[in-house]
């Protein structure tokens, strides 16, 4: 098996030949959150045979594109109110949306942004 060519490191200037595409000291250190053990929930059945197609069919457009008079075919079922790990909440229908991609990525980010804020107000 023939192994790739030596190129150099993607930083800018650095001069280190590398086959990874990131010089071991230039290698971005990606900050993940460490996922929750309830995010598993999604793989579970009751999500993937039940609640997900169940909501696709009962709602097939974005509900935030509805708003704005356009429709899009929703692909993602989002819960209005986050269930951080509230079994109740995760499986209750009258928590699902229908959203495209687009907007529920940009509710994600949104609720996360301000997660953010209100964990930085409560450190001392």
């Amino acid at each position: 098996m023939a192994l790739r060519p030596l190129r150099p490191c993607r930083h800018p200037g650095c001069p280190v030949l590398t086959r990874e595409g990131w010089c071991p000291k230039h290698r971005p250190q990606h900050k993940r959150r460490i996922s929750a053990e309830w995010h598993g929930w999604y793989l579970l059945p009751i999500w993937t045979d039940r609640l997900r197609p169940d909501q696709l069919l009962r709602e097939p457009f974005c509900r935030e594109c509805a708003k704005s008079g356009t429709r899009t075919y929703a692909t993602v079922v989002d819960h209005v109110r986050p269930f951080r790990g509230d079994w109740t909440l995760f499986t209750d229908p009258g928590n699902l949306q229908s959203l495209c991609e687009t907007c529920h990525n940009r509710k994600t980010a949104l609720e996360q942004a301000q997660d953010r804020r209100e964990s930085d107000k409560s450190k001392p």
